[in-house]
C-alpha cells in the first residue's frame, strides 16, 4: 500500500497570500537545505515529507546545490514524488533556485542566461518534473546585467518550465530594480526568499522588507530559528547531535556567546509565558507582519515539523511582548 494523504491536512494550517498575487502559499513551509542530501536516511527525508504533508504544509524548497553532494536534494525529492506523492502533484507547491555554485567552469554560478536555464534543465530531470511552481535567481550578481538575468527568468516562464519567479538574497533597490524589469516584461514575480529572524534583521536594513510591501511582492523566510539558537537545543550547553558538532558551517561554536546564550533563555521564558516553546514563538516573531507571507523550517525529524505546524493557533503578539522582545535584543549592546 502506498501514502495516502491525511483527509484533514487542509484543516488547521492556514494558507497567506503571496503579495497581490493569486498564490496562497502556507503559513509554514518545508525546506530542504540540510538534512535532504546522500548522507541522509532516506526513509528519515521521506517520513518528514508525508508528515509536512499530513500537516497542510503543502510547499517544499530546494535549490540545485542542496545537498550535500550538490543537486542529491533533489533527486531525493524526486524519488519521494514518484513512489509516494506522484498522485498529489497538483496540491504541491515545489521551488527551486540557482546562482551559488553548482558546476566546475564559468557556466555554473552566478546569474547569466546560459547558467540559469541550464540549471533547471537539470533540476528538472532530478526531480522528474515537468516544471517548477516557482525558480529563483538565487542571489545578486552585480557583474551580470540585470536585464539578462531577469530576461533569461521571463524566458523560463514563457517556455512552461515555472509558473512563477522569485528573488533571494536581494536588497531592497536590487529588487526595485528587478521588479520593473519582470513587469515589463510580464513576467509573474510574486515573491522574495531572504535570512529573517528575531537575531537576524538584514531585510529590515537594507530595504527589502519595506520595497516588498511597496510593490506587492511576498517574502518567505529561511533560517527563522537562527541555525536553532532559537530553540530551546542549546540551553543546557551544545548537544553532540546538534549541526555545530556536525558542520559547524553556519553555526560555530563562538557564535553562542554568553549574551546570546542570556538572550536566549529570556526569550525562552517569554515563549513559556505565552504557552509556547521558544521555536514556536520565534516563527510566529517572523509571521506577525502581512508582507511575510511564510517561515521555511528545516527538520531533521518528522515530529519538529508538527510541533512547527501547530504555530498557525498561536496567540497574537501583544505590544508589550513586541517590545519585550526588542529589549531582550538590545541586552549587551552600548
Amino acid at each position: 500500500m502506498g501514502y495516502t494523504a491525511a483527509e484533514t491536512r487542509y484543516e488547521t494550517m492556514k494558507y497567506r497570500r503571496c503579495g497581490e498575487s493569486g498564490l496562497l502559499l502556507p503559513a509554514v513551509s518545508l525546506g530542504f537545505w540540510h538534512n535532504f542530501g546522500t548522507n541522509d536516511s532516506y526513509e528519515n527525508m521521506k517520513q518528514m515529507c508525508v508528515t509536512a504533508f499530513d500537516c497542510g504544509i503543502t510547499h517544499f524548497d530546494l535549490a540545485n546545490n542542496y545537498g550535500p553532494e550538490y543537486g542529491s536534494a533533489e533527486t531525493n525529492l524526486g524519488k519521494i514524488l514518484r513512489e509516494e506523492l506522484h498522485a498529489y502533484r497538483d496540491e504541491l507547491l515545489i521551488s527551486t533556485k540557482a546562482g551559488y555554485d553548482m558546476w566546475p567552469g564559468p557556466y555554473g554560478n552566478w546569474g547569466s542566461r546560459k547558467y540559469l536555464i541550464a540549471s533547471l534543465d537539470a533540476s528538472l530531470k532530478r526531480m522528474g518534473l515537468e516544471y517548477v511552481d516557482i525558480f529563483y535567481h538565487h542571489r545578486m550578481d552585480m557583474d551580470t546585467p540585470l536585464a539578462e538575468t531577469m530576461g533569461a527568468l521571463a524566458q523560463i516562464v514563457r517556455s512552461g518550465k515555472a509558473l512563477y519567479v522569485g528573488l533571494s538574497n536581494y536588497d531592497g533597490a536590487r529588487m526595485r530594480e528587478a521588479a520593473a524589469i519582470l513587469q515589463d516584461l510580464n513576467c509573474p514575480f510574486v515573491i522574495n526568499q531572504n535570512r529573517y529572524s528575531i537575531f537576524e534583521r538584514r531585510i529590515e536594513k537594507n530595504g527589502l522588507k519595506q520595497a516588498a510591501g511597496e510593490t506587492g511582492k511576498g517574502i518567505i523566510a529561511f533560517s527563522p530559528l537562527a541555525q536553532g539558537m532559537l530553540t530551546d537545543k542549546y540551553l543546557g550547553g551544545i548537544p553532540e547531535d546538534s549541526r555545530i558538532r556536525r558542520d559547524g558551517r553556519f553555526l560555530r561554536e563562538s557564535d553562542l556567546t554568553e549574551t546570546r546564550l542570556a538572550q536566549i533563555r529570556a526569550l525562552n521564558d517569554l515563549a513559556a509565558e505565552r504557552g509556547q516553546t521558544l521555536a514556536q514563538m520565534a516563527l510566529c516573531w517572523v509571521l506577525k507582519d502581512d508582507v511575510v507571507t511564510s517561515v521555511l523550517i528545516g527538520a531533521s525529524k518528522p515530529a519538529q515539523i508538527k510541533e512547527n505546524a501547530g504555530i498557525v493557533d498561536g496567540p497574537a503578539f501583544s505590544a508589550g511582548e513586541i517590545e519585550k522582545i526588542e529589549q531582550i535584543c538590545r541586552m549587551g549592546q552600548k
